[in-house]
């Protein structure tokens, strides 16, 4: 059975940092890229940043550019998200994903994942 479990939300000042982990289970770590989507209230689930399997490829979205950083570490099956400079704007249910790809550029859409996790709450005051 394949799990990922996120972790590390919370509420944050604006400007603050937060980092966001995910733990995977139940799936070959390493054969998988990986991703982090969040969701706003009332709005659609957008992609934030992906890592692809070695660590070595990564993608963003614009709004978080310069901001944010993925990483994994494979030994320990887990993907980070480390978020500074927040605003309120971040503000949204953070999800962990995994997809099946084999390809240097970490997909973006959400289509191309096979699981995902429960989501953990980001909240930025102002």
């Amino acid at each position: 059975q394949v799990q990922l479990v996120e972790s590390g939300g919370g509420l944050v000042q604006a400007g603050g940092s937060l980092r966001l982990s995910c733990v995977a289970s139940g799936l070959g770590f390493t054969l998988y890229a990986m991703g982090w989507f969040r969701q706003a209230p009332g709005k659609e689930r957008v992609f934030v940043a992906s890592i692809n399997r070695s660590g070595g490829g990564t993608n963003y979205a614009d709004s978080v550019k310069g901001r944010f950083t993925i990483s994994r570490n494979n030994a320990k099956n887990t993907v980070y998200l480390q978020m500074n400079s927040l605003t309120p704007e971040d503000t949204a249910v953070y999800y962990c994903a995994a997809a099946r790809d084999r390809t240097w550029s970490p997909p973006k859409r959400h289509d191309d994942y096979n699981y995902w996790g429960q989501g953990t709450q980001v909240t930025v005051s102002s």
